[in-house]
């Protein structure tokens, strides 16, 4: 296992309700997490890519996990994930696909495009909690992830 203080995980989500229930059920079960989140598709572009607002790298570190959801304004999420697994900085970063959509064409093309994984919302709070501990215990506590590069954050330590 590998930790990674802090692990830095990009959420991009534009459903406020969304957003704080995956923010409730991340810091509730392990700490030492950063999540920064984007409401939309061009925001999530902009952040992974340096520009506006986000050029400041100490502001904007680099993630050490995605969390994109599919139908988000501006740019889809298809788009996010095509543009981060074409540029050669971002490739490396796992993409975890979180959306509504459980369309078979949708996944399909989210995995083609790079994702390392697809998880579909459930509709009830308990079954989304039990989701998202064993996207915790999988992602944050089982996986390994290669180290940060020189000047993106935080290196990688061995537990």
């Amino acid at each position: 296992m590998s930790t990674q203080l802090p692990f830095i995980i990009l959420h991009i989500e534009d459903d406020p309700a969304h957003a704080v229930i995956v923010r409730r059920n991340i810091a509730g079960l392990r700490a030492g997490i950063q999540l920064n989140l984007v409401k939309d598709g061009g925001a999530a572009l902009e952040y992974l890519f340096r520009q506006g607002v986000f050029s400041d790298p100490e502001s904007s570190p680099r993630p050490d996990l995605i969390l994109l959801d599919l139908r988000l304004p501006k740019v889809d999420g298809l788009d996010v994930l095509r543009q981060v697994k074409l540029d050669a900085g971002l490739r490396i970063i796992p993409v975890v696909v979180l959306t509504t959509s459980g369309a078979d064409p949708d996944i399909g093309v989210a995995y083609v495009l790079g994702a390392a994984s697809c998880l579909t919302k459930p509709t009830s709070f308990q079954e989304f909690t039990l989701m998202m501990e064993a996207f915790s215990r999988y992602w944050l506590e089982l996986n390994r992830l290669p180290a940060r590069q020189e000047g993106e954050g935080a290196a990688h330590t061995a537990s």
